[in-house]
């Protein structure tokens, strides 16, 4: 079967777009191997929620419209929120199919998408997949006990699916810092590797810090005026929650209340679990973001002449003792599962093109490939930091479809001429 546009990935990026080429009326059909709402759903655990307010939930015709603006949405209600999307507008699509494999026969001819219910061919291919594909478990669990629960971050629901007994959760980003919390509000032991993820603060002088920094123009900065260029699409995002209503995810003070940190972990010999001694440096790493943020905001206020609070910059309350963090008894400290919360790896192997950097990242101009009708959109920084998110998949979107109708356009006034 034909179509003009095929899109592959019924996510929030793949309905941004498919809802704009509906509106030019370009023919197009979308492939998603689950159900609309999925990945939102069964790929994070029970607590879950944004860590961005719901104000900044702006597809492309269906901003937020709830009595909660400034609340963070739940698991099912992100869910519900993607669905009654879908069905403002009833796009094309086909649900529970798999893509095994994109390509061309010769590079100007048609696309061929090979999938689990027939074979289509289309005219440009969208790339709705999104950047995280394939869990990200280190080889050295492999070498842990059998009788040892190990689960990715993906896999978490709750404490109930847990063994007894202590837990622990290795990895510092956004997941695995909620997902420490998660289980010491449930009341499990747990121990937390503490990576080099940063911080941020969840308000700061009057306003959530989202809103400075939406103000401010952090989210529409572009990937070409970023300090780290194309490095910081490989970077760990903040961990902060929205859990609560909203607040500070301060691993200090979790510790406080009997968390117990250590550094990055290194490698396990027989029954030990071994960790790098740099608590000190990755969680004064962390508060140093933190402080960075608050300092950028207070900035902002005197460069605007803005009346806002006043408001005293992070102090620690509690610091490591390295002399006893660097390693942990398996036995001795009763652990009986762990979760990795190490993030994920790409997988385009099957968009069959020379597209790739080292990393496995296409290349790509604001998702346009050097592949004649191919793009990409949803992935972090595809143009901006926003790029991916509720609050700027949109614009990637608009831009995409400008320029592919411009492509369209141009084609059939030639054939016109000719």
């Amino acid at each position: 079967m034909h179509h003009q546009i095929i899109i592959i990935g019924g996510g929030q990026a793949g309905l941004s777009i498919s809802y704009l080429l509906k509106q030019e009326k370009i023919d197009h059909l979308i492939l998603d191997r689950g159900q609309i709402g999925d990945t939102w759903d069964k790929l994070r655990w029970d607590s879950f929620c944004l860590v961005t307010p719901n104000w900044q939930c702006r597809l492309p015709g269906f901003s937020y419209s709830g009595n909660d603006p400034k609340g963070f949405m739940k698991k099912e209600q992100i869910v519900e929120y993607i669905k009654q999307y879908a069905a403002s507008f009833n796009p094309p699509i086909k649900e529970g199919v798999e893509v095994f494999k994109v390509y061309k026969k010769k590079e100007r001819e048609l696309f061929y998408i090979e999938t689990s219910q027939g074979n289509y061919t289309a005219d440009k291919v969208i790339i709705a997949a999104g950047a995280y594909h394939v869990p990200n478990i280190p080889e050295m669990s492999n070498q842990l006990p059998s009788k040892l629960k190990q689960i990715h971050s993906s896999q978490y629901k709750n404490s109930n699916q847990l063994e007894k007994g202590s837990v622990l959760v290795v990895g510092t980003g956004q997941s695995g810092a909620q997902i420490a919390e998660d289980l010491l509000i449930e009341g499990k032991e747990v121990y937390l590797s503490v990576g080099s993820a940063p911080r941020a603060p969840r308000a700061y002088r009057g306003k959530d810090v989202v809103q400075w920094l939406e103000e401010m123009g952090y989210y529409s900065q572009s990937i070409d005026e970023n300090k780290d260029g194309d490095r910081a699409r490989h970077k760990t995002n903040h961990y902060v929650t929205g859990r609560d209503g909203g607040r500070d995810i301060d691993l200090r003070q979790r510790a406080l209340e009997g968390m117990h940190l250590r550094g990055r972990m290194t490698r396990i010999e027989n029954n030990d679990l071994l960790f790098k001694d740099n608590l000190a440096e990755n969680l004064d790493s962390a508060d140093s973001t933190y402080t960075r943020i608050q300092k950028s905001i207070d900035s902002y206020i005197k460069s605007k002449d803005y009346e806002a609070p006043k408001q005293a910059h992070y102090t620690p309350v509690w610091e490591p003792n390295s002399e006893n963090n660097k390693k942990i008894n398996i036995k001795e400290s009763n652990i009986n599962t762990i979760i990795w919360c190490t993030g994920f790896k790409m997988d385009f192997s099957w968009v069959d093109f020379p597209i790739y950097d080292n990393t496995g990242y296409p290349k790509h101009n604001r998702g346009v490939t050097s592949v004649q009708g191919l793009y990409f959109i949803g992935l972090p920084w595809l143009h901006t930091w926003g790029s991916g998110r509720f609050s700027h998949v949109g614009e990637d979107a608009v831009y995409l479809v400008k320029h592919i109708t411009s492509i369209i356009q141009k084609t059939a006034s030639s054939k016109l001429v000719k």
